[in-house]
């Protein structure tokens, strides 16, 4: 794609520029300025700028742009700073064509909502083969941040084998809970987590501010009688609920849930957050459900609350409707992990016959998200 034509638009405000194919996209001098590739203005080490919007002047302006081939051409005045952008970087970064979400609870093209139906197709590969094969590696991330939930299989039996699925992204995030936690029944649990009982789906860890975004189960021993995992996509059942019932998804995303934790000495966790997150504009973030967790709402105004409990209650009948969840049975040396901000994990209850130890960690997605960007960098790098 070729820049053919470029005009100056309010007197340097912006440049208008004509494409190869007919379309117009409008970019602002200040915008321009700021985003500048050459070397005075971003480090070629690591591409971090170095100036800051105080060091342009205030009547920043474009006083000259041109099309060359595949570049265009700035100079700003008024001091004559000249800059060249590719073309193929500004059609990348247009911002004037992007179109507004027009229902709140949108989300991006590299994230699928799904439901049961999936279970066929959970993403899953060998541990080894993660651990070897940056192909499959990649494949496996990308169906991290698509699904939010994906297994591991062949991995070994033994003690901390799951920090070898935390390393193949990123690090793990120590808590309170230890830098592992294991799940098996307990004599006077801290945390109903350690009992046979059966658990309703959630989110990890509510209480805190930030919540790890990223957890690993992985199996050590599963004799016992029931205790399958089931996952949700909270995002599907968030979006169910703002179809059914619009209010009341406005008021669980408008107004926040509170969340605790005080079950062991030393340790009092509080947050206040919504239980469905949207960003300013409308895009679906962040889901935090956990009925356990729950502490006592009261950022709801009176007049809302009916329809804040309704609406509440609506979003735990979605989540427990059986055709929402996905269903397996962990084997030994095999692991599933969630994005904890988006799917919620469960288990069936289990019998006190035979035994049921898993081990848990929790990560953070930023690093799975930088592997992968790497990862598709270094492809499209040496693609022919």
């Amino acid at each position: 794609m070729e820049i053919v034509d470029t005009e100056i638009l309010d007197e340097g405000v912006s440049v208008r520029t004509t494409w190869s194919d007919g379309r117009a996209l409008r970019f602002h001098a200040i915008w321009l300025r700021d985003n500048a590739l050459d070397p005075e203005t971003r480090s070629p080490a690591n591409g971090q700028k170095l100036v800051s919007l105080t060091d342009f002047p205030a009547d920043l302006h474009i006083a000259s742009a041109s099309a060359e081939q595949d570049t265009m051409r700035v100079v700003f005045g008024p001091k004559s700073k000249a800059v060249t952008f590719p073309a193929d970087w500004l059609l990348a970064h247009a911002y004037d064509s992007r179109a507004v979400a027009a229902q709140d609870g949108w989300l991006p093209d590299s994230i699928d909502v799904w439901d049961g139906a999936l279970e066929e197709n959970v993403p899953s590969a060998s541990l080894t083969d993660l651990e070897t094969h940056e192909d499959t590696l990649q494949t496996w991330l990308s169906a991290v941040r698509r699904y939010g939930v994906a297994k591991t299989t062949d991995g070994p039996i033994e003690e901390g084998a799951l920090f070898r699925v935390a390393n193949l992204f990123g690090y793990v995030r120590e808590t309170n809970y230890g830098r592992h936690f294991d799940v098996r029944t307990e004599v006077n649990p801290v945390n109903l987590a350690y009992t046979g009982l059966g658990l309703q789906a959630h989110t990890d860890n509510p209480y805190r501010d930030p919540v790890p975004t990223l957890q690993i189960l992985y199996c050590l021993e599963n004799s016992a009688t029931g205790g399958e995992s089931l996952v949700v996509d909270g995002f599907r059942v968030a979006q169910r609920l703002r179809d059914e019932m619009p209010d009341g998804f406005a008021a669980l995303s408008r107004h926040c849930a509170r969340f605790e934790y005080a079950g062991s000495d030393g340790v009092r966790l509080r947050s206040r957050r919504p239980m469905i997150e949207l960003a300013p504009d409308g895009e679906l973030i962040a889901i935090r459900f956990n009925n356990r967790s729950a502490a006592p709402i009261v950022d709801v105004p009176f007049d809302d609350m009916k329809l804040y409990y309704e609406a509440y209650r609506r979003f735990s009948e979605l989540v427990d409707d059986p055709d929402m969840a996905l269903s397996f049975r962990l084997e030994p040396g095999e692991s599933f992990i969630v994005d904890n901000t988006r799917v919620m994990h469960a288990r069936k209850g289990y019998s006190g016959a035979g035994s049921r130890w898993l081990q848990g960690c929790y990560a953070d997605k930023d690093g799975l998200l930088s592997t992968l960007a790497t990862l598709e960098h270094s492809r499209m790098q040496s693609a022919p």
